[in-house]
């Protein structure tokens, strides 16, 4: 018999999306300078960047909103998100996706991961109250994640640790994929195997903020002092050639033989940029698998050359914890197309700008007791200046793609903002990747009163 699991362990809103890597932005854009009028509108500009983008307001609870947005560069894109409340906790799952080779990998992990997380983190005996014997699973998604969930029903809560909770379901999502293209082998679970995602899921509930990466999508928290200064704390590390301990991990799981080719030209056997990432089978799967699975339907340039001793590549998330307190305002997280442009510094200095111009987008409202003219003066004498602040966008992840692709010195420049964003398709990955991003606000009030 197997098992189905009912749906409402997990509320669930999908965003198919997608990303490749873009290490050229600045040097094309240097090469490619705009002349002449403007090709789009402010109208139109604001109708490209706002067509995706999202806001959602959650009452009690230690977060009180997020703001999402996305832009292609890809076409289709390659960047995903999703986001999930946990119906059995209190718990909220934010994720952004980047795909490489193609952005079938990137939208089914966006798509299943939330529902492997949420599921580890229902206690077992309610979680067997909610799978459904059935004879016959017409999914095969659907039956990896009914195996997974069986199998946690006779774990315990004992000892239980976010931390190996985020581990497992990231890890198993991609084993099941694995599995699935080996003993299933078609169009799509292939498409799935062959390509390849860098994940980033944050999880929120009270005071605890997790955050899983595997790859090198990045979050970064916005933090205010007592004197009022922005500090950016950023919570992950880019599994790349750059991170020194990545490489030297990398190197210490492969013989001495192998050292000069498991990296060459900063990229993983010379070919992938991202040392962590999920789906990739190429790098993953012995090569008598290669040559049994993959070879007949993508020809032999499939395996890397030196491919000696996979696996090579991992989907292990590096995970951190921190505790939030009052001063932690936002958190963004974002893929790759955002932080090739701009700094944490930037990000978290625009949001946090953003955040306190955005309250002059609101009426003015008085407040009920008695109040005199002088204070009403005073009030009007603030708002006047505040206005000068106001920010065009009432998103912050729209405000932050506005910067990040007309962002000037002097501000933004709607020249260089209309030419970034009517590329032809044929050239506009050269000057810009996909941006997918999510911020979140907290309620400092909520965290100033809740037990950590």
């Amino acid at each position: 018999m197997s098992n189905c699991w009912s749906p409402k362990l997990l509320a669930i809103r999908f965003h198919a999306l997608a990303a490749t890597f873009n290490r050229c932005y600045h040097r094309a854009t240097a090469l490619h300078r705009p002349s002449g009028p403007p090709k789009l509108s402010p109208y139109d500009v604001n109708c490209i960047l706002r067509a995706n983008e999202h806001t959602q307001e959650f009452f009690g609870g230690s977060v009180k909103s997020y703001d999402s947005n996305q832009l292609a560069s890809n076409s289709p894109i390659e960047d995903s998100r999703s986001e999930a409340s946990c119906v059995y906790t209190s718990g909220l799952l934010l994720g952004i996706f980047d795909g490489h080779g193609g952005p079938a990998c990137s939208q089914v992990i966006s798509k299943r991961l939330m529902r492997y997380i949420a599921a580890s983190l229902v206690p077992p005996d309610d979680l067997r109250q909610h799978l459904e014997f059935v004879s016959e699973i017409k999914e095969l998604y659907e039956k990896s994640f009914n195996q997974f969930a069986n199998e946690l029903t006779n774990t315990t809560l004992a000892g239980f640790q976010m931390h190996q909770t985020l581990e497992n379901a990231f890890l198993r999502l991609d084993q099941d994929l694995s599995r699935e293209a080996i003993e299933m082998p078609s169009l799509r679970t292939m498409s799935v195997a062959m390509s390849g995602a860098v994940a980033l899921v944050a999880h929120i509930d009270g005071p605890h903020l997790h955050v899983a990466s595997v790859g090198d999508c990045s979050a970064v928290l916005g933090t205010v002092t007592d004197t009022g200064q922005w500090v950016a704390k950023k919570l992950t590390n880019e599994h790349n050639s750059d991170n020194v301990g990545e490489v030297r991990r990398l190197l210490s799981e492969h013989p001495a033989t192998e050292r000069d080719t498991v990296i060459r030209g900063e990229r993983l056997l010379g070919q992938l940029a991202p040392l962590r990432a999920m789906g990739d089978f190429r790098y993953k799967w012995t090569r008598e698998q290669l040559e049994q699975l993959v070879v007949p339907q993508f020809g032999e340039q499939v395996i890397a050359p030196y491919y000696q001793t996979p696996p090579y590549l991992s989907a292990c998330p590096e995970i951190t914890h921190h505790i939030l307190t009052p001063r932690d305002k936002f958190l963004i997280i974002a893929s790759d197309g955002l932080w090739d442009t701009m700094s944490a510094m930037q990000t978290v200095h625009l949001v946090g700008e953003h955040m306190y111009g955005k309250a002059f987008l609101q009426p003015l409202t008085l407040p009920k007791q008695d109040i005199t003219l002088g204070e009403i003066s005073q009030m009007l004498t603030t708002r006047k200046a505040g206005l000068q602040r106001k920010p065009l966008d009432r998103n912050a992840a729209t405000h932050l793609i506005r910067n990040a692709l007309g962002g000037t010195e002097y501000g933004v420049e709607h020249s260089k903002l209309s030419h970034m964003l009517s590329l032809p398709q044929d050239i506009v990955r050269l000057f810009r990747d996909d941006i997918t991003i999510t911020v979140v606000y907290f309620d400092s009030e909520y965290l100033r009163n809740c037990p950590t």
